[in-house]
């Protein structure tokens, strides 16, 4: 790895961690040394970069940094071009568009090479089945989680039998045959999860619940890895 590689690497750690990181991990991840870490981090210092260090504390890069478009390696662009490829495929319309659309803006600032890497990435999103129904709903669910808006929908559970919810939407996950909300449940005093093929009516509210959908999304993730463990 040549040195500018390295230094563009140490950046991408570094915009990765909302907190501080010692210098002992940032220099275990690269394969350098502590004094080669040191200098590096005086390099990009000194080159603009805003990365706040404390002994005992570690780095941490300036929140409002913004990195100039940077050279992505192969394995990046391949990696780009394969995820949106499947968004393409599996997601709602809104997705699809932009994520078609988000290929075309790196595109356009990539050198020629890396611009052909991306048109030509030899790697293929194959067929699935049939995903179930529920796509439609995917765009008004999207826009509740990202206003944290309470939804009100009714919902066949799997026996078919119907019941009215209001929700509160904290994430969407995607399967191959189906699409889930994560969802805390008034009813159930609970977080749940909804099948979209299960949701036979939906409707948007302005009503925001009560809590911040970050708090709630760590609160679930634990419960969930709880309940794994």
């Amino acid at each position: 790895m040549s040195r500018a590689e390295r230094l563009l690497d140490l950046m991408q750690i570094l915009r990765r961690h909302r907190r501080p990181v010692s210098g002992q991990a940032l220099a275990a991840e690269l394969a350098i040394s502590l004094r080669t870490l040191y200098r590096d981090i005086a390099s990009l210092q000194a080159q603009g970069a805003r990365i706040d260090g404390e002994a005992g504390v570690g780095y941490l890069l300036h929140p409002h940094f913004t990195l100039p478009p940077l050279m992505f390696s192969t394995d990046e662009v391949e990696a780009l071009a394969l995820g949106a490829k499947w968004v393409h495929e599996r997601a709602d319309g809104h997705l699809a568009n932009a994520a078609r659309d988000a290929l075309a803006k790196i595109s356009a600032v990539l050198p020629e090479a890396r611009r052909d890497d991306l048109a030509n990435s030899a790697l293929l999103v194959g067929p699935g089945e049939a995903v179930a129904a529920g796509i439609a709903e995917i765009d008004t669910i999207r826009r509740a989680i990202r206003a944290e808006r309470k939804l009100h929908i009714s919902y066949a559970d799997a026996h078919g039998a119907p019941t009215s919810r209001t929700i509160w939407p904290i994430a969407l996950a995607f399967f191959d045959r189906a699409r889930v909300a994560v969802a805390w449940c008034e009813l159930r005093g609970g977080y749940r999860h909804f099948r979209l093929d299960r949701i036979t009516a939906l409707g948007a509210t302005e009503a925001r619940y009560p809590r911040r959908r970050s708090e709630m999304f760590a609160e679930w993730s634990k419960e969930v890895g709880a309940r794994e463990s």
